[in-house]
């Protein structure tokens, strides 16, 4: 395929908006026009970015080669389906549906109809997480905190789905060994879903991520921290800043960054070194959608599989239902 691809934004909240005006900056994508049930929205922001307001989807569908579906996550796979059906790409927000059931049968889909299907989990494209790059990841112990304060969108789905996905793709994107087992715990607090959850989750090759994410916290924080052997990583996504922490042997070749100096003794001296790696400057949710247009044009695979929203999925899914099975979980 050459030339622009044809795309509709599904879906105009706050995001969605967001990802409508990008797409206008996105060099091979044109924005054919948006579609919301709150037709005053839609029509308000294609008059602002000049483009349609479809009145239907059956209109939107005969107008694009891609959507972009930015609803709330219990119509994800209606509205993926019905445009998959028809041969048209998909990017989906995260996550990718509200059921695993429902996210195989997007992967089946995505098969069958030999269309590009995109999930986004924009934190992989957070400059923190670029800066890594180059660094060679083997954690075996990882913690993250993810905190927000309440915000009445998005809580027709758990914490877990709405911002622990974000953690657990990240960790099946580091650690990359199956899952052994998750031990979980959760409360809904002003919400009919759980609202802060916690779980353990140990891999077959020994690691184990500990992993923490509210959605009423007084203060906001998203952060992670890596801990393999000779390095200490941390990442923290809302400023865009990894930082590195090295113990080396003395004669290895001389430590990259900052020396802190030197601890232990005979044998077991290590020089401490800090690094922070250069982040780029970009937007991610931008870069998501360059890179999702990128493979409809040159037909490569997503840069965020459905097969990988799936994974995430089967994780999240699992810590759900072992909150509400438990007695931890409380609704007030």
């Amino acid at each position: 395929m050459s030339g622009k691809v044809k795309i509709g934004v599904v879906g105009v909240g706050h995001l969605g908006q967001t990802h409508a005006r990008l797409l206008r900056q996105v060099a091979n994508a044109e924005l054919t026009g948006i579609y919301d049930t709150d037709a005053p929205k839609s029509q308000s922001l294609a008059a602002e970015l000049g483009v349609k307001a479809f009145a239907s989807l059956d209109e939107m569908m005969n107008s694009v080669e891609a959507v972009s579906i930015v609803a709330p996550t219990s119509f994800h796979y209606e509205l993926a389906s019905m445009f998959m059906k028809e041969g048209k790409h998909c990017f989906i927000e995260k996550p990718i549906t509200s059921t695993v059931e429902e996210a195989e049968m997007i992967c089946k889909l995505a098969d069958e109809k030999k269309v590009k299907v995109q999930v986004g989990h924009i934190e992989r494209f957070n400059p923190a997480v670029l800066a890594l790059a180059n660094l060679k990841l083997e954690p075996m112990f990882i913690e993250s905190h993810r905190l927000a304060q309440f915000k009445p969108r998005g809580i027709d789905v758990a914490v877990v789905l709405d911002l622990m996905v974000h953690d657990i793709d990240l960790i099946l994107n580091f650690v990359k060994s199956p899952v052994a087992s998750i031990d979980a715990s959760g409360v809904g607090v002003i919400s009919d879903t759980v609202d802060i959850a916690n779980a353990r989750i140990k891999f077959t090759n020994g690691a184990v991520a500990n992993l923490t994410s509210s959605r009423i916290s007084q203060r906001q924080m998203r952060k992670m921290r890596l801990f393999q052997r000779d390095a200490y990583i941390s990442i923290d996504f809302a400023d865009g800043i990894a930082e590195v922490y090295r113990a080396t042997k003395p004669e290895q070749s001389a430590p990259i960054g900052i020396n802190l100096g030197t601890i232990g003794i005979g044998d077991a001296t290590r020089i401490v070194s800090y690094e922070q790696p250069e982040a780029p400057q970009v937007n991610s949710l931008k870069l998501e959608l360059e890179l999702f247009v990128k493979s409809i044009l040159e037909n490569s695979p997503t840069a965020v599989s459905a097969d990988e929203a799936l994974k995430v999925m089967v994780v999240a899914d699992s810590i759900v239902k072992q909150i509400e099975e438990s007695k931890t979980f409380l609704n007030f």
